[in-house]
């Protein structure tokens, strides 16, 4: 179970986990980190129940719109996925049964499989879009100055991980 934090008030990461210090201010950011990245995951998740859709499974929809008209090999897909971890075949094969995919074998290369969003897939993620606002909200007692600034210092954490 994670510890919601309300617009109203700024609820500091010692305060939602019930820390009263850490060892030094770098490993108070890993922590405030990863809190901050399952508290994401658990609005997209509960954003995402009611489309009967995965995170991963969304962002394997999103990379395929991305493509359309155009089919993906399995490996542009693992290329482009934001959980480097997913089993993309797996995904896919997922999302074919629920019909948001086709799936064939590509005609130039027989070993490649090419994946292509089908007309119920677009649907559903211009389902989802029309609600997206309500994600992105959660970011709104931000900036744009600040929003800026944090997409900077994250992309630099980044390169010299």
């Amino acid at each position: 179970m994670y510890v919601h934090i309300f617009a109203t008030k700024v609820v500091k990461i010692g305060e939602a986990i019930k820390v009263k210090s850490f060892n030094n201010e770098y490993h108070k950011l890993m922590v405030n980190l990863q809190f901050s990245n399952s508290w994401l995951q658990e609005k997209l998740v509960n954003w995402l129940k009611p489309y009967n859709l995965t995170l991963q499974q969304f962002n394997v929809l999103r990379i395929l719109r991305g493509q359309h008209p155009k089919p993906a090999s399995i490996n542009i897909i693992i290329e482009r996925m934001l959980d480097k971890s997913s089993n993309a075949s797996r995904l896919v094969e997922k999302l074919r049964v629920k019909h948001l995919v086709d799936r064939s074998t590509n005609q130039f290369d027989r070993r490649q499989v090419d994946v292509l969003i089908t007309q119920k897939g677009l649907d559903l993620l211009l389902k989802v879009d029309n609600t997206f606002t309500s994600i992105e909200d959660q970011f709104k007692h931000l900036s744009i100055k600040e929003a800026e600034t944090l997409n900077n210092l994250l992309d630099k954490f980044r390169t010299h991980i």
